[in-house]
């Protein structure tokens, strides 16, 4: 009998780490008389693509991992599916059904169960149920099932919830699923090595569960050696809170500071105010590019964080986030939501400029979510909060923010992205923000610029949002939202440097060849250019590693540009692991 475990994926380059993990679970422990599959696809796809691929693999029983990016999906496919497998049973499981079950089996009569919260004991007990077992439904803890007709005795069919399940007390019990590599090329590889979180944020699922358990040290040593031997450019764990125990947390990094290979980068969601020293210290020693870190803020505003159930010292934010940005060998990826209680607009923009000022190499400025189960959904009347029917479930407004303060902030979200998180504008924005009142003030006009325009209804090349950015530099000063009192006019210097800048920022991250409107004619003449690569031929003196190039191909593989004053020589070879800036050499 065949059992199909589908994940439908954001993006080509994710992978569903929970349906190889259930998988994995039910064969070591030997289910019977059951074949089970693994399915995996995007929601690019087309639902009649899905569908066409899932009605030829003929399944007896069809799982679903459900989540907020899917879960539309999901229900369109039980829907169809039920028409052209009807003897097929559906069953759901995952964040996005758990805490609603009932509600998903009475909307959708196609399904047959959903298996709720951690599920890889819970499958085992199905997938066996299937397999000959004896067991019923009614016998499995952690489902809601629906009773057929016939075990109603010919009754109308009911929904049974079964009593929950307790969380899985071993995670040593559940095999490392990437032995074979093969199913996750050219994918974001998963890792866990810990499950549960201390912490009670109201905004979160992951507080449900108060259960912190690890897995054993020496066997997370030993998957992860695999990782660093078979060269995985990235692993992403998905522990929450990766350092809430601290012993758990060091020895981890140790080891991959003391084993690293050069390539493989891992990710990690981490408490920033909760790294000590002996952290810091271990941290400080790795190579560049070796862990990046997220740290979710998500807002400064001290009654803010008190009402979301949030601990955190944002003094010691700032300054753990400071003193790794010091080192230069880390990427920071620092989280912020909009839509939280006692959080205005004025506050957000206040939250913003403080955690823009720690310059993280990204500033990620999200929505609040409003998930089932959670106790933000309980305190939703309280707060105002209104938010979409459908996922995401996003806020649209609350007590203290209107949804035109929503719409303004979006606004300000996609400018950041584009001109901060690319890493694309960083001299220009550095000028930029010397002109402006605040950091926030700068993006709002610039996403202003775009709306009164029309800019933001089109989309632009990278070229072109430099074209923009030029444009909006030559009126800023004019603008009356977010300048400086000092700056008066548009003067031709100041341009000037603007040029220079966006030209500098342009050929640091590419050697483009067609040369753009704003950086106007080429700096270096074709007699300077030969005659310095002609001797960097012989002398290798800035090109190291570059000894089997002659010296046409070395010019076609770096770029020469003389900016205020000064010749400056762009390296693509050699790049910036973090940023991936070319290296820059200034010319004697």
């Amino acid at each position: 009998m065949k059992i199909l475990l589908t994940a439908i994926n954001a993006k080509y380059i994710h992978s569903n780490p929970a349906v190889y993990s259930l998988k994995a679970y039910a064969e070591a422990h030997g289910v019977r008389d059951c074949e089970i599959e693994i399915a995996e696809y995007t929601i690019n796809q087309t639902v009649d693509q899905i569908l066409t691929d899932l009605y030829r693999r003929k399944p007896k029983v069809l799982c679903f991992s459900c989540y907020l990016w899917n879960i539309v999906y999901v229900e369109q496919l039980v829907r169809e599916l039920h028409k052209v497998l009807p003897k097929v049973e559906i069953w759901l499981g995952g964040p996005e059904v758990s805490w609603n079950a009932r509600e998903v089996l009475e909307r959708l009569s196609q399904v047959r169960g959903v298996m709720r919260g951690e599920g890889e004991e819970t499958f085992l007990e199905v997938v066996d149920s299937y397999g000959g077992s004896g067991k019923k439904p009614e016998e499995i803890k952690g489902i809601t099932f629906r009773r057929t007709q016939e075990e109603s005795d010919g009754a109308d069919a009911e929904i049974i919830e079964c009593t929950d399940r307790a969380p899985m007390a071993d995670l040593n019990d559940i095999p490392f699923v990437y032995e074979e590599l093969d199913a996750f090329e050219n994918k974001i590889i998963y890792y866990e090595s810990g499950r549960g979180c201390p912490f009670s944020c109201s905004y979160c699922l992951s507080s449900v569960d108060k259960c912190l358990r690890f897995r054993d040290l020496e066997l997370v040593k030993r998957e992860l050696q695999f990782f660093i031997d078979h060269r995985v450019p990235q692993v992403k764990f998905v522990d929450r809170t990766f350092n809430c125990r601290r012993e758990h947390a060091l020895e981890i990094w140790q080891y991959l500071e003391e084993h690293d290979r050069g390539i493989t980068n891992f990710h990690f969601e981490v408490a920033a105010d909760l790294l000590g020293e002996k952290e810091l210290g271990l941290i400080a020693a790795m190579r560049p590019g070796l862990i990046q870190l997220e740290i979710g803020i998500q807002s400064t505003n001290e009654q803010t964080i008190r009402e979301i159930r949030r601990t955190m010292k944002f003094d010691k934010v700032k300054e753990v986030v400071r003193r790794i940005r010091k080192c230069g060998n880390v990427h920071q990826h620092l989280d912020l939501i909009a839509g939280l209680p006692f959080e205005d607009y004025k506050s957000f923009a206040k939250s913003f400029n403080d955690v823009y000022e720690l310059k993280p190499e990204q500033l990620q400025l999200g929505f609040l979510k409003v998930l089932k189960g959670s106790y933000m959904e309980e305190m939703a009347e309280d707060y105002g909060l209104v938010y979409q029917d459908r996922p995401p479930f996003e806020v649209l407004s609350t007590k203290w923010l209107s949804y035109e303060d929503v719409i303004r902030l979006k606004g300000v979200e996609e400018i950041v992205e584009v001109y901060y998180n690319s890493g694309q504008f960083v001299k220009t924005l550095e000028l930029l923000e010397r002109e402006s009142t605040d950091a926030f003030s700068m993006y709002e006009a610039l996403r202003d610029y775009y709306e009164e325009n029309g800019l933001d209804k089109v989309n632009h090349t990278r070229l072109g949002r430099y074209e923009i950015l030029a444009a909006f530099i030559a009126q800023y000063p004019e603008r009356k939202n977010g300048f400086a009192e000092s700056i008066k006019s548009e003067s031709a210097k100041r341009m000037k440097l603007y040029r220079e800048s966006l030209t500098y920022d342009l050929y640091l991250r590419e050697n483009v060849k067609n040369r753009p409107a704003f950086a106007g004619d080429p700096t270096v003449d074709k007699k300077t250019a030969s005659a310095f690569y002609e001797e960097e031929a012989k002398t290798h003196r800035y090109l190291k590693g570059y000894e089997q190039y002659e010296k046409r191909q070395m010019r076609k593989m770096t770029h020469l540009e003389q900016i205020a004053g000064e010749l400056l020589l762009f390296d693509y070879q050699n790049r910036n692991p973090l940023t991936n800036q070319a290296a820059v050499y200034i010319v004697n």
